[in-house]
């Protein structure tokens, strides 16, 4: 998502928010919260289907390139894409992002997602934040192993299938694959996001897909923003790929 530096003071900041939301709502307002929810819809079988499927992205701004979508409205972008095949909806909740939990309220409630899993996009560290996931009604989350050890990625992984939520779990290079492999991840995401200079680079999906398992689900995610590149990363053998400003800065998002 960026460079080392910028990801550590993200973190950081992040165990303050974390901090802050405890307070404001406990553990048990969130178990509460729980329970009121549906069970989560299957993430992996979404994007199990024929040829490579969509994870479309409600994101509103980005840290490097700012406003992206100055009409943003969750609701009417989640909805769009369901109406338009996407399998999945990614829905960015952290703040630098300008993204917030109650999009993903207002896009579950709303029903627009129709049968489409929403994933929670958010650097996750804290098994809080899995219980806030599901208490806002998310399916799935995204685990970054650039932020985790060994051990916190098992944890949340083995709390998040407590609850019936799916992990997509996030890999930038051979060692990182490795640790996701090792703690049983089954849906990998490949960031073609170089950590060090922002670039994106597809021979990262195409240099780390022939080391991951058949059995396994690939997601491609950042960079793709063409036909072509949804074909170069399909003939690699991807199962999805996972797409946001491409999407909310096209004049027309469906026809995109």
């Amino acid at each position: 998502m960026t460079t080392p530096s910028l990801l550590d003071g993200i973190v950081s900041d992040k165990r303050e928010e974390v901090a802050r939301q405890k307070e404001a709502v406990s553990l048990n307002d969130l178990e509460q919260r729980m329970v009121a929810q549906q069970t989560p819809l299957n993430f992996s079988r979404a994007l199990s289907g024929r040829g490579v499927q969509l994870i479309a992205e409600v994101k509103k701004a980005s840290p490097s390139r700012g406003l992206l979508c100055p009409d943003f409205d969750p609701v009417r972008i989640a909805g769009t894409y369901a109406s338009n095949g996407a399998a999945a909806i990614s829905v960015l909740t952290d703040p630098r992002f300008e993204g917030e939990l109650d999009h993903i309220v207002q896009i579950k409630q709303s029903g627009v997602s129709q049968r489409a899993p929403v994933l929670r996009k958010d650097f996750i560290f804290d098994p809080y934040q899995v219980y806030e996931a599901r208490a806002i009604g998310a399916d799935a989350l995204l685990l970054i192993v650039a932020i985790l050890s060994p051990e916190q990625l098992k944890e949340l992984m083995e709390l998040a299938q407590r609850f019936w939520m799916q992990c997509l779990v996030e890999v930038h290079n051979r060692a990182e694959l490795q640790v996701a492999l090792d703690a049983g991840a089954e849906i990998i995401g490949i960031n073609n996001r170089d950590l060090n200079t922002f670039t994106t680079d597809l021979v990262v999906t195409e240099r780390l897909v022939p080391l991951i398992p058949r059995g396994k689900i690939i997601v491609s995610e950042s960079g793709i923003g063409t036909r072509e590149d949804l074909r170069f990363v399909g003939d690699m053998g991807v199962n999805a790929v996972l797409v946001g400003e491409a999407l909310v800065t096209a004049p027309d998002i469906g026809v995109k």
